[in-house]
């Protein structure tokens, strides 16, 4: 199976918002009575045996099951009756939202992420369509299950040859757009390595430095619009809380990052293009990102975008037919790329490489792009031996089907 994603930007009627603005509130609802069922079973299992809190305690029966997915989408029938006004809603659409919240714990007992948390009013912005019927797209229409059809702004065309599964709709400051997953039922080959291979290293003073010799500076998109942001969000503060004119200019600080979001999508995709032209290996270095976003540069490490770049480097590549890895990232600035000698740990403002073993010297970061692109041509050396003798090589989880 392969999938891709399509993205259109939705042209619904006055009555058609109001409907989506209404299922997102039900949506919400049913998302924070589940989680504080989930959140009061945890508490009353919290106790002590043999003790309980001076001030409060939850008690709930003890042969209660924990609430899951599956038992809390089965009372979504009852529920329904005590409260008509879920009906309105497909009930995919909010069996989706449970298995949304599903998806929060379980984010939160394997990726160690936080505690699930309630979602404010206006905070719910997406609801799913799981299974859409067939021919449910004509002439720039979808059909949308209880709704009916729905203009949208179709900037490309949808291969007849795939198959429109799900439809995300999505609410943003722009306005209102849906996500269509294609499915082929095909098996799309893996990159395999082959040409020239680059060796890339990021940073905060050059964004990228590739083996080869190319650095380019990193733009500061948000640091940059950061006077404008202030103005706008003074702006906001200055008005009543919830009215109208408070609201418009909350519109307007959202729509500004809205606007920064894209400038560094739109710069990421065109030099991912850049780089992938005519190589045949791309080498990138396999980052802690979330231990980066959490240090002292962390604000600057976000705006950068390092994740999102090498997403969508990935994704260029599986397009272009480029074999993408990640390599290790320990030490790519104390080893030198000539001999492999440790030179020992280098302060920021050393910018040159030195090694006092070979007298090897370059700048700093492309010294550290070769050591990428040493570990990732031993790397692929390792796999390219396991072919030839007919052992089974799996593909690493940098390079699964991405879905873009």
């Amino acid at each position: 199976m392969f999938h891709l994603t399509y993205e259109f930007k939705l042209k619904p009627t006055r009555a058609q918002i109001g409907i989506f603005e209404d299922w997102l509130e039900q949506c919400r609802r049913v998302y924070n009575y589940a989680l504080c069922e989930r959140k009061d079973w945890i508490k009353s299992r919290s106790c002590r045996i043999n003790a309980c809190s001076l001030h409060s305690e939850y008690i709930i029966p003890a042969d209660t099951p924990r609430p899951t997915y599956f038992n809390q989408s089965e009372r979504l029938t009852q529920v329904k009756k005590k409260y008509p006004e879920l009906s309105t809603v497909a009930a995919q659409v909010l069996q989706q939202t449970l298995k949304r919240l599903e998806k929060a714990f379980v984010a939160m007992w394997e990726l160690k992420h936080g505690f699930p948390r309630f979602k404010k009013l206006g905070k719910m912005r997406s609801f799913v369509f799981p299974l859409l019927k067939g021919n449910s797209i004509q002439k720039r229409r979808i059909k949308l299950p209880k709704i009916g059809w729905v203009k949208f702004h179709q900037s490309r065309e949808i291969p007849d040859s795939g198959v429109v599964k799900q439809a995300h709709i999505i609410k943003r400051a722009s306005g209102w757009y849906v996500l269509l997953i294609v499915q082929w039922n095909v098996d799309v080959p893996q990159p395999i390595p082959h040409g020239e291979a680059v060796g890339i290293d990021v940073g905060l003073t050059s964004f990228i430095a590739t083996s080869n010799g190319l650095t380019l500076k990193r733009p500061r998109f948000f640091v940059d619009a950061q006077s404008k942001l202030k103005l706008l969000q003074k702006r906001v503060s200055r008005k009543r809380i919830g009215s109208n004119n408070s609201k418009k200019a909350q519109k307007k600080v959202a729509k500004f990052h809205e606007y920064i979001a894209r400038c560094r999508k739109d710069w990421h995709s065109k030099l991912s293009h850049q780089i992938c032209n005519d190589v045949g290996m791309v080498f990138v270095e396999n980052l802690n990102l979330v231990g980066l976003s959490r240090g002292i540069l962390g604000k600057h490490c976000l705006d950068a975008g390092f994740g999102q770049f090498f997403n969508i480097l990935q994704q260029t590549c599986l397009k272009r037919g480029v074999y993408f890895q990640k390599v290790d990232s320990r030490k790519t600035s104390q080893i030198c790329p000539n001999c492999g000698t440790d030179t020992g740990k280098k302060e920021l403002s050393e910018r040159t490489h030195i090694c006092l073993n070979c007298g090897y010297s370059n700048d700093r970061d492309v010294a550290a792009a070769q050591v990428v692109l040493v570990r990732g041509l031993a790397a692929v050396g390792h796999t390219v031996k396991m072919l030839a003798e007919g052992k089974f090589v799996g593909i690493p989880k940098t390079q699964e089907s991405p879905n873009f």
